[in-house]
């Protein structure tokens, strides 16, 4: 995993979330784990990582995903077996 993706992977797991994740991040990151991102209606996305399918919104004002997004983000990760811990040690 990248460097760049692996602080993304932090910040999303960090506690309280940051405000300053951007979207195309976050769908960078997902696209680099194997993710499926594709759009659903409107704004939404629906994202299928290991069998595991999550819906999120992408950011209507701004780039930047708001603290829910981000939580919600995380906890799809979580359910999906992703944590930083599991990328610490790795080279790309």
């Amino acid at each position: 995993m990248s460097h760049k993706h692996l602080n993304v992977l932090r910040a999303i797991y960090q506690d309280p979330p940051g405000s300053n994740i951007h979207w195309r991040e976050v769908e960078s990151l997902l696209n680099h784990l194997g993710a499926e991102v594709e759009p659903a209606h409107g704004a939404r996305f629906r994202v299928v990582l290991k069998r595991i399918e999550g819906f999120f919104h992408q950011p209507h004002h701004g780039n930047a995903c708001d603290k829910q997004t981000i939580r919600a983000v995380r906890e799809f990760l979580g359910r999906a077996g992703v944590s930083p811990s599991s990328y610490e040690n790795q080279k790309d």
